[in-house]
């Protein structure tokens, strides 16, 4: 896909839930969404304090107002362990099941194309990340909500069951640069491996999953 990253000087919309969320057209975003019990509230709530205190510590509210030294301590220290907690392997993991991970596939795949482009994407057991470019006009919750919610609906009827699927808000990040578009690349196809992961995953690139194991 043709990559446009951050751009300062174009307008951006800035919205904040438990974290922050920025919003601009034309840019590719890394995108991380999780089941809802694949972090204990416990540790979840552990997590959110000692970022909370640390930003307040370095006078801001939000990680992208902090200086590019400090952010990258930053993503060292929380955003870094975020996703170690993810790959710790709490939950059901349901995702591990290779009929609900093909669920999952179908609803990632339905848009590509057409409502937006997707890059590199995994389908871990509690969590998948993806970088995607929505299309013009497309706003990136729309599209995270048509992941999920088809999603819920596919793997509950599949498992004959109510239930609340996914953690209600996602984490994203605007692409800002090749070098990190790069990064996030190589963090997505090697995620399972990190995670010591020898099966119940999916690597793929676009509509084509580049890897299967044990799925």
């Amino acid at each position: 896909m043709a990559f446009l990253p951050y751009d300062p000087s174009v307008e951006t919309h800035v919205h904040r839930q438990r974290l922050p969320h920025w919003r601009q057209w034309g840019t590719t975003y890394f995108v991380t969404t999780r089941l809802a019990d694949s972090i204990p509230t416990h540790l979840a709530d552990e997590w959110r304090r000692k970022r909370d205190e640390w930003l307040l510590a370095h006078h801001v509210t939000d990680p992208a107002m902090l200086t590019e030294e400090d952010r990258d301590e930053y993503h060292r220290e929380f955003t870094a362990k975020f996703h170690d907690l993810l790959d710790a392997g709490h939950g059901e993991c349901i995702l591990a099941n290779p009929n609900c991970a093909e669920k999952l596939i179908q609803r990632l795949l339905a848009g590509q194309g057409t409502a937006y482009q997707l890059d590199a994407w995994c389908i871990m057991p509690n969590h998948i990340h993806a970088l995607v470019e929505p299309a013009e006009n497309v706003p990136l919750g729309e599209i995270i909500r048509h992941w999920k919610g088809g999603s819920s609906h596919d793997i509950n009827q599949l498992l004959q069951r109510r239930a609340s699927l996914w953690q209600r808000e996602p984490f994203d990040h605007i692409v800002r640069s090749e070098a990190q578009l790069e990064h996030f690349r190589r963090y997505i196809e090697n995620n399972p491996q990190k995670a010591g992961l020898k099966t119940g995953f999916v690597v793929g690139h676009g509509s084509e999953s580049k890897s299967t194991h044990g799925l």
